[in-house]
């Protein structure tokens, strides 16, 4: 299982699964794009790379959600797979993805930011919580 939806009263709440930090990050971000449409439907047909650095890995995971968002919203792009590489200060991303088209992916949620709020970590058990403003 890449993630779960948790309850939450007004956001989408999400907690990530991996086995290594990268792979948290990738199922964070395939989570995040599964609240705005059917990730299942988008096909790798272009990829975007993306590389950043942040003092921790709180601030690098938002930074790094925060600009796939942007690129939907900007580019109208969708993204279905992602590799992530990080170390929690540095990041290099491979996202692969396609144009959105609302006939193919059928929108669910407007994601409009993540927030740092109930953002945890939890490295024993492998995840990371998120919470999406939507």
């Amino acid at each position: 299982m890449r993630y779960k939806l948790l309850e939450h009263t007004a956001d989408a709440m999400i907690e990530a699964y991996g086995e290594t930090l990268g792979e948290r990050f990738a199922n964070a971000a395939y989570a995040m794009f599964d609240q705005i449409t059917d990730v299942t439907k988008i096909e790798p047909l272009g990829e975007f790379k993306i590389v950043l650095k942040a003092e921790n890995r709180e601030q690098l995971l938002v930074d790094f959600l925060q600009e796939l968002l942007f690129v939907h919203d900007a580019e109208n792009l969708v993204f279905g797979e992602f590799e992530v590489r990080t170390d929690g200060k540095a990041l290099e991303a491979l996202v692969k993805g396609e144009e959105f088209d609302e006939k193919k992916h059928p929108k669910r949620s407007v994601v409009k930011g993540i927030t740092y709020h109930r953002l945890e970590f939890d490295d024993e058990e492998g995840n990371v919580t998120v919470l999406f403003d939507v």
